[in-house]
């Protein structure tokens, strides 16, 4: 198959409880976005009976943090899926200060598919990667 993956664009604006001490996002907020925009991806595409019948897991996280962004900034999250193997997939986040369009961070992480019921991987069939591609 080949990847042309579609795409996924979430926006949002910084709030106090994203915050850290030093009063910039948090890297800890950084990494719960990246799983936000992944589960909402999942949850707008997947059909409904894929979503009773399946679950992703975390089985890696890679966050490189390249800027700040502060209270009240305009956050863009941009995310794919890039390659796929039997029973992980890799999702790629971008995210990015939306007014100004510069790079805050950018994550790769590695989802698992299990089966709801089981708790066991299950195979990523080549309709359910089709889900995420143009």
């Amino acid at each position: 198959m080949e990847l042309n993956p579609e795409i996924y664009e979430k926006k949002l604006v910084v709030e106090k409880n994203h915050l850290d001490r030093q009063k910039h996002v948090n890297n800890v907020q950084y990494v719960q976005w990246v799983q936000d925009v992944a589960e909402e991806h999942w949850e707008k595409r997947a059909p409904l009976e894929d979503q009773k019948k399946y679950i992703w897991i975390v089985v890696r996280h890679e966050v490189n943090y390249k800027r700040e962004a502060f209270l009240g900034d305009n956050i863009s999250l941009q995310t794919y899926v890039g390659k796929s193997t039997h029973v992980t997939s890799i999702r790629h986040v971008i995210i990015k200060n939306a007014d100004t369009g510069k790079l805050l961070a950018e994550a790769k992480t590695t989802w698992c598919l299990l089966d709801k019921v089981t708790k066991r991987p299950a195979k990523i069939s080549d309709d359910l990667k089709s889900i995420f591609q143009r």
